[in-house]
């Protein structure tokens, strides 16, 4: 089979296709013929060599956790009912997914029907499992007025669905023009440009005095800082990533000053969360097949371009998921 093989830590140009042998699912596995391949911003600090001991990988190795297609090869003690059918898995730490075939533990694959498409599954068993952590402990109301910034993201176009469906005002902040117009189409009631200076008071024009109750954000850094100063006295803020390469600063005088909350809905938080992330995926799948949250898949590329799917989602140049088609 081709899979992307990486053999040193660096940038995009570690990545290069390769013929390898075909994996063989061992007892309890899958193998899965890939349909699509997702890829994330982690992704690409792994590929640095970044992200802590835990997900240190051993090279080489292939990348990517998530996969979406037909099972076409069972190991022992798995079921012949799940041969032939079309799953999607969260293949963990090991990794595995930028390949043509990946194996799985079968107790990781979900079934998926015929009619959903692999992309919106691949994207939903992981960015969508991630915005039903931060959702659980958002829980955004009717009356709440929400900030979500990286709102043109995989997980931020979902949370514009997922806030605006329970009748909040959202407001949506993402950087360019581009990203903003998606933000509007998504259907939030503001959208503003967090890349041209001053935007805070944008917001605070577009809100003409409302206050912000719940900020989500997954930039981190001044912008994240930014939301925060934002949120009125009492307010929420949830934290899902820091794409601008720093996490927002808070401190206890925010806390107790400010009489706001703050809390991250990601790292510890879910590989601790009470029954596992299990739950989670099935609940964000059954969103989609219910078509409550529909994923935005912002760029399909080729397995041999791997590379170029890194270094787009480094230079931020990305709107929703990314994925690889094999």
């Amino acid at each position: 089979m081709r899979a992307i093989r990486q053999s040193a830590f660096g940038g995009p140009e570690q990545l290069r296709l390769e013929d390898v042998p075909d994996p063989r699912p061992a007892g309890g596995e899958v193998r899965i013929r890939v349909e699509s391949a997702g890829v994330h911003l982690l992704d690409t600090v792994i590929r640095q060599g970044g992200g802590g001991p835990r997900v240190a990988p051993r090279l080489p190795m292939t990348p990517g956790r998530e996969v979406a297609g037909v099972v076409d090869e069972i190991g022992p003690g798995v079921g012949a009912g799940l041969a032939g059918r079309r799953v999607v898995a969260d293949l963990g730490l090991a990794g595995g997914g930028y390949a043509e075939l990946a194996v799985a533990p079968a107790e990781a694959v979900h079934l998926i029907p015929d009619g959903v498409d692999a992309d919106a599954a691949v994207a939903m068993v992981g960015t969508g499992r991630t915005t039903m952590a931060i959702l659980e402990l958002a829980a955004p109301a009717a009356d709440d007025v929400v900030l979500i910034t990286a709102a043109a993201g995989g997980i931020g176009a979902l949370l514009i669905q997922a806030a605006r469906a329970t009748g909040a005002t959202v407001i949506g902040a993402a950087g360019g023009p581009g990203k903003v117009a998606l933000v509007r189409r998504l259907g939030a009631d503001h959208a503003v440009d967090y890349d041209r200076p001053g935007w805070p008071d944008a917001v605070r024009d577009a809100l003409a005095g409302t206050p912000i109750t719940l900020a989500l954000d997954g930039v981190g850094g001044p912008i994240g800082r930014s939301a925060l100063e934002l949120l009125a006295p009492a307010g929420r803020l949830v934290m899902f990533g820091s794409s601008s390469g720093s996490l927002t600063e808070l401190s206890s005088a925010d806390l107790f000053g400010r009489g706001i909350s703050a809390a991250s809905a990601v790292g510890a938080r879910i590989l601790n969360r009470p029954g596992g992330t299990r739950t989670l995926e099935r609940d964000a799948l059954e969103a989609l097949i219910d078509k409550r949250l529909i994923p935005v898949i912002g760029q399909r590329f080729s397995l041999a371009d791997a590379p170029a799917a890194h270094a787009a989602l480094e230079s931020r140049a990305t709107t929703g998921k990314t994925v690889l088609r094999p």
